[in-house]
């Protein structure tokens, strides 16, 4: 039903939008409304996103032929805002 290419890309859709709420909705109104509940709320489901994030990458980097230099940019690409969104557009619609 789901491989683990179609996976990936809702764990990357997932994870970046996740990180895009966490560092600029969720961190702003911790510091400056002082009310971390929202940061608290999404940090573990990030975090756990971030994670598959990267497993799954390293699992899918030798089926779609990545080399080193790819994978790199693929990983980096979690701790970026609007990485993986890029990922997506220039790494995974090739291979689909």
């Amino acid at each position: 039903m789901f491989s683990l290419f179609n996976s990936f890309k809702i764990v990357a859709l997932l994870e970046g939008i996740s990180y895009i709420l966490l560092l600029f909705i969720a961190t702003p109104i911790k510091y400056l409304a002082d009310d971390p509940q929202y940061v608290k709320l999404l940090g573990m489901p990030h975090g756990l996103l971030f994670i598959a994030y990267i497993v799954m990458a390293v699992l899918l980097a030798p089926k779609l032929k990545w080399n080193s230099k790819t994978l790199l940019i693929v990983l980096a690409a979690s701790v970026i805002p609007f990485g993986t969104f890029y990922v997506d557009r220039t790494y995974l619609k090739k291979a689909n």
